[in-house]
């Protein structure tokens, strides 16, 4: 099925797996990569020696196209790109806008930049600056999420740019490609679904507690980092929500802590990054804290599977998926249900 997305970025389907930390590894982007969609690698969670070796791991696991996912606010987000661009990346994602000045950087180097954004406003800045396409996340996404439902704000989008629209947010099968399509989108993109797949890095206990929520057992938050956060339900959830500031100080300064040694962050660069993911928000200093070592938080439950001590981030689709499928299988499952689904509307076109 050719579309916008698959001629820009030179993929055979038009479906992107999401950059998700700790969990959009070499393993699953080369699985999502073979597959012919396009797979994004999280980099988020890896210093730079790191990032370079994963995108050599990817290239030696497949030769079809994969993107890299940015977080535009790091501090060190022009020696990223600068690695992507010696290593052969194909494509830039950012889960923030990235600059103008950071686009005609990668633009000018051949790799196509692709934001995702959460409002009209935003897809409209980062098209003049030049990104070549735009992921739209409604609030049906994982993550950090807004309110806009996707059949909002997906139309909203498609009828403000004339760059490639990829949709985010409630999509797991082909009838929510055609749906996207039907919109005016390029594609869909999905993180939850590839999260639940076998070739999914996620311990088991970790996949067996998404399999089992339902879509009430989703939730949005702020009192993670302070912004609205679609995740599973857990202890931690309940005890962050229901702990005093003093308690809430003391964990986030331990995680901290922990993040810290893990990334060879200094203080002085966690307490600056954290800040920076405020955007104009009023946190408090635990919030700060927690929003610059939100990482470690979701590696103690997608690395170290402990799904009382970490936080799961999760799209509401979670609540309607049962099973575990290879990336291979999953993504020849999507098409085909998508083709059945063109060919029964224009039959009863005909």
């Amino acid at each position: 099925m050719e579309t916008a997305l698959t001629r820009l970025v030179g993929v055979r389907h038009p479906i992107v797996q999401t950059g998700m930390g700790w969990v959009a590894g070499p393993r699953l982007v080369s699985a999502t990569a073979n597959a012919g969609a396009l797979g994004i690698l999280a980099s988020a969670t890896m210093d730079t020696d790191r990032l370079r070796e994963a995108i050599r791991e990817v290239k030696s696991r497949t030769g079809a196209p994969f993107g890299v996912n940015l977080r535009a606010d790091a501090t060190d987000a022009g020696d990223r790109v600068r690695i992507m661009i010696e290593e052969g990346v194909r494509v830039a994602s950012f889960a923030l806008a990235p600059s103008a000045e950071l686009i005609a950087e990668l633009k000018e180097a051949g790799v196509v930049v692709i934001p995702s954004i959460g409002a009209r406003r935003h897809a409209e800045k980062v098209a003049a600056w030049g990104a070549d396409a735009v992921i739209v996340q409604g609030g049906e996404g994982g993550g950090h999420t807004g309110e806009v439902a996707t059949t909002v704000l997906l139309p909203q989008v498609v009828d403000a740019v004339d760059i490639p629209v990829v949709a985010a947010g409630g999509f797991f099968d082909g009838r929510g490609l055609v749906a996207a399509l039907a919109y005016g989108a390029a594609g869909v993109a999905m993180g939850t679904r590839f999260l639940l797949t076998s070739d999914s890095t996620v311990p088991d206990a970790v996949k067996a507690a998404y399999l089992a929520a339902t879509v009430k057992d989703v939730t949005v938050t702020r009192a993670v980092d302070g912004l609205p956060h679609r995740m599973l339900r857990t202890e931690l959830v309940d005890a962050l929500e229901h702990s005093g500031r003093a308690r809430t100080l003391l964990q986030a300064v331990r995680r901290a802590a922990g993040f810290r040694r893990l990334s060879g962050l200094t203080w002085p660069r966690m307490i600056r990054d954290g800040l920076a993911m405020r955007h104009g928000k009023e946190l408090t200093w635990s919030q700060v804290l927690l929003a610059a070592n939100t990482p470690m938080l979701l590696k103690a439950s997608m690395v170290d599977g402990r799904t009382d001590l970490g936080v799961m981030a999760s799209g509401q689709v979670a609540g309607v998926i049962d099973d575990l499928p290879s990336c291979a299988e999953l993504v020849a499952r999507v098409m085909k249900e998508a083709e059945e689904v063109l060919w029964t509307l224009v039959r009863a076109d005909s």
